[in-house]
């Protein structure tokens, strides 16, 4: 297994549920990366968020449901260190990076050993699993892309800004969840007036940001994680229809909607720090401080962590990977997480699983077939195996989208629970099954 975030760190897991040993490799603290702060297994460098939990409304809350029935290591720590966000799942990053580490360093049939795996594995390695990330070694990317014949392919993806919340002043903002969804007063709101708002989206486009080296210049953005300043350029109204629209919100100092909000989430289970939603950037720290201290509330915030952005990289994953994320070019590889081309920790965590049970399958000598496509697994896994289409590939969140269609007529409010509803019966039957291979019984 090679590298310890997320998805390796899932597989890793599901592997030695199973009896299969494993040995972790993690480069950290040995070789660092441009977002990485520890050396812990599955640190958290963006949001501190897994998204919607709500497994009848939403698809990624549908993939925590099944993944914590499938005996989820991530999804565990998370419930186990989680913090209030409303419908969302949030975790406080430090207990959960904590606790999955101690969970796989406690687990006997895991070997955990530091240190970079440059280019490709030794041909001895008989079976390996890729997990490296969206921040892969460059000797490994490049022997890689070369098995593969494919050029690199990459986005930017940015980190948000962590808030000390004793720095904010709670005369002007205030605590209230967005039509107060989950406890009803699961984030902090900074209300701004138009003038602010069109102040602050000036100074967003117009604060210095980091320049990017020759290499990195062409690489796009995913469109999920658009740096704050990216998305101001695009428009004066962009920013108040996407992480600052002030729907469903009521400042309590008016009694009326504000022009715009900006929303701050709990990072930590002390309830001591808060994160800018959607506040990801690429903003130089100067510009940072002078543009979100202008924030009503926040004119004397303390930042514990400011904005950062750093480089991901993904395979062409319907191109190059079979069914059982085994690279064609050499099947002895598989990959998993956020290289195949999914985004989002909780997708990049599926993709572990998945990856995991099949080596522990082939190594077992038994046969595992693929999550139904009916399942948010099956359905997330068959889009980068071949359901996208290869020359267009990008980044993919798992969405109701991927999921075959219900054969009946319902009515809109309906349909989201039936996808539910269908896939969770599919996957117990999957895990139940043959072709689950006992997989419910190991994981329990």
């Amino acid at each position: 297994m090679i590298g310890g975030g997320l998805a390796g760190s899932e597989a890793a897991w599901q592997l030695a549920r199973r009896g299969v040993p494993v040995v972790l490799h993690e480069m950290r603290p040995r070789r660092k990366t441009p977002a990485h702060a520890t050396d812990r297994l599955a640190e958290l460098v963006c949001s501190n968020s897994f998204r919607s939990d709500d497994w009848r409304g939403n698809a990624v809350g549908l993939l925590h449901e099944e993944m914590r029935r499938c005996g989820s290591l991530i999804l565990t720590c998370g419930d186990a260190h989680k913090v209030p966000a409303g419908g969302a799942l949030a975790v406080d990053r430090d207990g959960f990076a904590e606790a999955v580490t101690a969970a796989l360093e406690a687990e006997p049939l895991v070997t955990l050993e530091r240190g970079e795996v440059a280019g490709l594995p030794p041909s001895d390695w008989a079976s390996v699993i890729v997990a490296t990330g969206p921040l892969t070694s460059p000797a490994l990317t490049e022997a890689v892309l070369a098995l593969s014949g494919e050029d690199q392919l990459a986005f930017f993806d940015a980190i948000a800004p962590i808030v000390h919340k004793d720095s904010i002043d709670f005369s002007v903002a205030w605590f209230q969840s967005r039509y107060d969804k989950g406890g009803g007063k699961d984030y902090i709101n900074c209300p701004m007036t138009k003038a602010e708002y069109e102040a602050f989206v000036a100074a967003l486009v117009e604060g210095e940001k980091t320049q990017f080296k020759d290499w990195e210049k062409d690489t796009p953005y995913f469109e999920g994680c658009l740096p704050i300043e990216v998305m101001a350029e695009r428009g004066i109204e962009t920013l108040r229809y996407g992480p600052m629209k002030p729907v469903g919100l009521t400042d309590p100092r008016t009694g009326h909607q504000p022009y715009a909000v900006v929303q701050l989430r709990q990072d930590n289970a002390l309830g001591t720090l808060y994160n800018l939603v959607g506040f990801q950037t690429k903003l130089k720290y100067g510009a940072q401080l002078a543009a979100f201290r202008t924030i009503p509330g926040l004119q004397n915030a303390e930042f514990a962590r400011l904005g950062g952005i750093h480089r991901n990289t993904f395979i062409n994953a319907p191109k190059l990977l079979d069914g059982r994320l085994r690279l064609k070019a050499e099947p002895r590889l598989r990959f998993a997480g956020q290289i195949t081309g999914v985004e989002g920790y909780v997708e990049s965590a599926a993709i572990g699983l998945l990856a995991g049970r099949f080596a522990a399958s082939e190594a077992l000598g038994e046969t595992l077939e693929a999550p139904p496509a009916t399942t948010a697994l099956g359905a997330l896994l068959g889009h980068i195996t071949g359901g996208a289409e290869a020359e267009t590939f990008q980044p993919m969140n798992v969405n109701f989208g991927l999921f075959p269609p219900l054969g009946r007529k319902l009515k809109k409010a309906e349909r989201k629970p039936a996808y539910g509803e269908r896939a969770l019966a599919d996957l117990a039957a999957w895990l139940d099954g043959p072709d689950g291979g006992g997989s419910r019984a190991a994981a329990e």
